[in-house]
């Protein structure tokens, strides 16, 4: 689901939507929730105009494939759902966006059966491309095509150079999912060493309070309860506007009938004192924080180009605490960089076992062409990597489960939603544990309702704790 914008209604105005209708479409997406959300409201707004989503094992019309190029890694997984979506899809109109098509237009254009490649200014007008390259609904909107890298590449391309990535396609979506996800920015002015994503999704850009605070009140009017803010670096929110985060955040927690809000990933050193004791004390964000960190080394942060040092983010992390210390903090850590000695990531580690979050999200470096990560001399082998990287998984499941067997015989607010068939419904307390309930207990009406449980033990594969409901809430349910 998503707010229809003025933007959108005007595009209509311009294209023939008899030409979609009856048309079927499949949808693949790489990479992060900023990109999953984007791919749902495209899904969407086809939809409004007659495209329906492929059913499963059915040939598709369209196949839209939103990509990710975090990693080498990523760039080669986007490679294989390509091939694999059109051996799939055989006759579909391919169209691969995102970030791996703004950053190699020329590679993607040259997979054969890939139909139009859209970089990352051109989501914004995916309608109009569609209408013109693929119904032949309208004419040429005058965009150059063939901007890829070669003279004549297999499909058209329609990719901008970063300076002139300055759309901003506005997403409130849910997907099948019962948490919207908001996109409240897009971009990066940070350029640290190792990132190609200021490349790919261009300079930090965003829309208005007020736009945002329209999509979260139309949201709950279609009965959402939980919205997550999404963005490429959202503490940065602000630049096209004038406005601040902090305002933001306080604005749309006055949004009647939102219960939840959770804040999906902030720079240590945007995560203001403000914002955390305006969080603290809110009616609506949740005691749940995503704090990249990337490395607790400071020598290895100045390599980075990061904007802060281990001591701020430990300030950061004790006030967090100090005013919710139930909260539930994930850190982001990348392993094995350019120039992370075995002595500074033996700092790391120490200093993510010292502090008081609940789960590391660990990432190897992954070389990316074009960085400046590439001047740096000293080089971790992929062994010496691979080791790094679970000795610091392993210390993470300890912390989570440290984090979880705190709440046991709690009470707890939990956000239900719909079971996966043969699986248990689950949902997540407001400090972001994840909870089962047992399908012995569990209704379908439980979908998108919050209700109290007692927070039991792990289940079996220690992903999530067990809930029992109290005896008048099934009394309420027979």
């Amino acid at each position: 689901m998503y707010l229809l914008s003025n933007t959108y209604f005007s595009l209509l105005s311009m294209i023939d939507t008899s030409a979609f209708q009856g048309k079927s479409a499949a949808y693949y997406t790489l990479g992060c929730k900023l990109n999953f959300s984007e791919t749902s409201t495209f899904g969407q707004m086809l939809a409004g105009m007659g495209v329906r989503a492929v059913r499963q094992g059915e040939p598709a019309d369209l196949v839209l494939i939103n990509t990710c190029s975090v990693t080498d890694v990523a760039d080669r997984k986007c490679r294989q759902a390509i091939h694999r979506l059109v051996r799939q899809h055989p006759g579909a109109f391919v169209v691969v966006t995102g970030c791996y098509a703004q950053l190699s237009p020329a590679a993607v254009a040259a997979i054969d059966g890939v139909a139009l490649v859209l970089g990352s200014n051109e989501k914004a007008t995916l309608l109009q491309h569609l209408s013109e390259h693929w119904t032949g609904a309208s004419q040429p909107h005058g965009g150059t095509a063939d901007s890829c890298d070669t003279a004549t590449p297999a499909a058209p391309c329609y990719v901008s150079k970063t300076k002139d990535i300055t759309s901003f396609a506005p997403s409130c979506s849910r997907g099948n999912r019962t948490r919207y996800f908001l996109k409240v920015q897009d971009g990066c002015d940070y350029f640290c060493t190792y990132c190609t994503i200021p490349y790919a999704r261009g300079f930090s850009r965003n829309p208005t309070i007020a736009s945002l605070v329209a999509q979260a009140e139309q949201a709950a009017r279609e009965g959402g309860k939980e919205i997550v803010l999404t963005g490429v670096n959202i503490g940065d929110f602000g630049k096209s506007t004038g406005e601040r985060f902090a305002d933001l955040v306080k604005a749309l927690d006055a949004v009647e009938g939102i219960s939840r809000y959770r804040i999906s990933s902030l720079e240590p050193d945007l995560l203001s004192d403000e914002l955390i004791d305006y969080c603290a004390h809110s009616r609506a964000f949740m005691p749940h924080f995503h704090i990249p960190l990337q490395s607790g080394s400071d020598t290895v942060l100045r390599l980075m180009h990061r904007h802060y040092d281990r001591q701020l983010f430990a300030d950061k992390i004790s006030r967090v605490k100090a005013l919710m210390p139930h909260a539930f903090i994930g850190v982001d850590v990348m392993v094995g960089c350019r120039g992370e000695t075995p002595e500074c990531f033996d700092e790391t580690y120490a200093f993510l076992d010292a502090l008081p979050v609940s789960q590391l999200h660990v990432f190897p470096y992954s070389e990316r062409p074009g960085t400046s990560a590439l001047a740096i001399p000293y080089v971790v082998d992929d062994r010496e990597k691979k080791r790094r990287s679970q000795l610091l998984l392993d210390l993470s499941e300890q912390k989570t489960a440290q984090f979880y067997a705190a709440h046991i015989g709690q009470q707890a607010q939990v956000l239900f939603e719909r079971a996966t068939r043969g699986r248990a419904m689950h949902g997540f307390t407001p400090n972001y544990i994840r909870v089962e309930l047992s399908p012995a207990q569990a209704q379908p009406d439980f979908d998108n309702r919050l209700l109290s449980v007692r927070l039991g033990h792990f289940n079996r594969d220690h992903s999530a704790l067990t809930a029992d409901l109290p005896d008048e809430q099934q009394d309420n349910n027979k």
